[in-house]
């Protein structure tokens, strides 16, 4: 159930209401990760985001790229995703698991974002490297998660969730600081600075790790070859 928990039960109309928070502070953690790469995007980028649910963070980025091509594993919020950016001609939304990607291109900038690279379960190394194969020379790549000075905003975040019937109730007891477990069995881990190095380390790609908004860590790749 965990594995295809976005695809299964927090799809399209609950996916879209986790992010109508009314929490100030996650608010802002949201708006920090488009913002700093919307900054980093470079002059008519080809865009690739893995993870993208129904395309939120894709028609944040459309006015400022070429193209911006998302994939999500669910049907039902791609479905969900080809009405929401229907007004931006330069985004394509399709079915395809991240972890298995198919594309015969290459895009310029690669994204996984907003803990995607926990959130899509599996072997990280297996999705960074699905997502560095489809870059092009010169181009980069941006994973994120949560940095452990947000957690306190994080848990408010999910226990908002869990009111609104989005989630299953929090088990406090097996909840401690970067994994939430419900007492549906989901459960939401992270990745620490200490792993995106050593993620950085094991694909053998130019790196660097960087702390936005005291809330995210990026792990941006570069690939030079």
């Amino acid at each position: 159930m965990e594995k295809n928990y976005y695809a299964q039960k927090l799809n399209s109309s609950k996916l879209f209401e986790v992010y109508q928070t009314q929490l100030a502070r996650v608010k802002q953690y949201i708006d920090a990760e488009i913002n700093f790469v919307c900054n980093e995007l470079p002059i008519q980028a080809k865009v690739l985001e893995m993870g993208a649910g129904y395309g939120r963070i894709m028609k944040e980025l459309a006015p400022f790229a070429a193209s911006v091509t998302g994939i999500d594993i669910s049907e039902n919020s791609v479905e969900f995703g080809k009405e929401y950016l229907k007004d931006c001609p330069n985004c394509e939304i399709k079915v395809m698991d991240a972890h298995k990607l198919e594309f015969s291109s290459t895009f310029d900038v690669i994204l996984c974002l907003q803990n995607g690279i926990s959130a899509m379960k599996g072997d990280p190394l297996n999705l960074i490297n699905q997502g560095m194969q489809l870059l092009s020379c010169g181009g980069k790549a941006y994973f994120s998660s949560y940095s452990p000075k947000f957690w306190e905003h994080r848990l408010a975040w999910f226990h908002e969730q869990a009111d609104k019937g989005l989630l299953g109730e929090i088990d406090l007891e097996k909840t401690k600081p970067g994994i939430i477990v419900c007492k549906d069995g989901f459960a939401a881990t992270t990745y620490s600075q200490e792993d995106m190095e050593q993620f950085g380390q094991a694909v053998g790609y130019t790196y660097q790790i960087q702390e936005v908004d005291n809330s995210s860590i990026f792990l941006i790749l570069e690939k030079n070859k």
